[in-house]
């Protein structure tokens, strides 16, 4: 049977960062950001935009064009959590007006967790054909100013369909997996700011990468040749650039940066979403000028602390009939722009505890958070 991604569609905030504002402010050179990073610019929430409006957004445009009634699963994975307990899908169900015969569940595991939720959403759809799973990949990457990582924060949330017989891509049986137990980035439960180890980090996810391929490879009969395109987790582009160098290196073939540059569009310029930058680089390479029906694509899923899966799909005839690029480039191109003095208060006003207050209607996006009541999280669809 025949199961993948039938339809996908995604969302981001209400105001954006161009990262040159933030190397004038800083007295940096741009290229530090654009060449050193590969990125751009990076999205930034309104007050009233968290991790479930964004979801719920992505969700909203996808379920417009789909039938909602055959939805019996809800997996929301982030690792920008909500609350210790309720599932911030929980929330997204609500808000998009879903059956109450739906079972709804949050993933978290860094990074990694929106690829355990596609696959677990793909097993599902095996036992069940005729059912759908709803994954919603969505997160809020904030760190402490004048730190390191700074300048690789982002916003975003990427919505897909999991079906049989899917209009876009089919995800093939048998990945590679890697765990290791490695402190490169965590974050307690007191802080609303993670602590990164640089080196350490890029260490384990490059020791992920070779890790995950060599599980894939030796289940498989499947050479690095056997793949048209790359698509790597991308917490900053240059970061995905390193673990496609470091794959070519260790399988001793040339992989041209060709086969991984038009995913890292959408990243350049959302900034690092966590759960979402491996499918916002989905997104983008369907999104691209290239024919892909037939091709096989390889995606590395990494989550820090560590876990990782290299697993492949294969672009399905007619795709191009299911996209919707405009949806992107409307999210990207109405964002409004903001300065750093900006952008630094709306950082230094976060607030991360649960007495009440209301916030500012700022967002124009379908779905807003408006506050916290009796120390529960209150949200609004418009």
């Amino acid at each position: 049977m025949n199961i993948g991604i039938h339809d996908l569609d995604v969302a981001t905030t209400h105001y954006v960062l161009k990262l040159d504002s933030m190397a004038e402010a800083l007295g940096v050179d741009p290229a530090k950001y654009q060449l050193g990073l590969g990125q751009d610019e990076f999205s930034v929430p309104a007050p009233d935009e968290d991790v479930v409006t964004m979801g719920a957004h992505a969700a909203k445009r996808l379920l417009d064009r789909n039938d909602p009634s055959k939805i019996r699963m809800v997996l929301f994975a982030t690792e920008t959590g909500i609350d210790q307990s309720k599932a911030a899908g929980v929330f997204v169900h609500g808000l998009l007006g879903l059956p109450t015969a739906v079972r709804t569940v949050e993933f978290k595991q860094a990074c990694y967790s929106g690829t355990a939720a596609l696959q677990t959403a793909v097993n599902h759809v095996a036992r069940y054909p005729e059912d759908q799973v709803l994954v919603i990949t969505s997160d809020v990457a904030r760190y402490a100013v004048d730190s390191g990582g700074e300048p690789t924060q982002g916003a975003g949330a990427v919505a897909m369909l999991v079906a049989a017989d899917p209009n876009l891509v089919v995800i093939e049986p048998q990945s590679g997996v890697f765990t290791a137990d490695v402190n490169d980035f965590w974050r307690p439960n007191d802080s609303s700011t993670p602590f990164v180890e640089g080196k350490l980090s890029l260490d384990a996810y490059l020791d992920a990468t070779i890790g995950a391929w060599d599980d894939l490879a030796a289940r498989r009969d499947l050479n690095v040749s056997d793949i048209h395109r790359f698509m790597h987790h991308q917490p900053f582009t240059k970061m995905a650039r390193k673990a496609h160098t470091k794959l070519a290196e260790h399988v001793g073939v040339e992989l041209g940066s060709e086969l991984i540059e038009e995913s890292m569009t959408y990243n350049r310029r959302i900034g690092n979403s966590y759960t979402a930058s491996l499918y916002f680089g989905l997104a983008a390479q369907l999104h691209g000028n290239e024919d892909l029906a037939g091709k096989r694509l390889g995606l590395f899923s990494y989550g820090s602390g560590s876990v990782a899966e290299f697993f492949t799909a294969v672009v399905q005839p007619g795709y191009t009939e299911h996209l919707h690029p405009e949806t992107v480039a409307e999210s990207l191109d109405s964002r409004e722009e903001i300065t750093f003095e900006q952008y630094r208060d709306l950082h230094n006003a976060y607030v991360g505890e649960s007495e009440n207050y209301e916030t500012a209607t700022v967002t124009d996006a379908p779905f807003r958070f408006t506050g916290v009541t009796d120390r529960v999280r209150q949200y609004e669809a418009r």
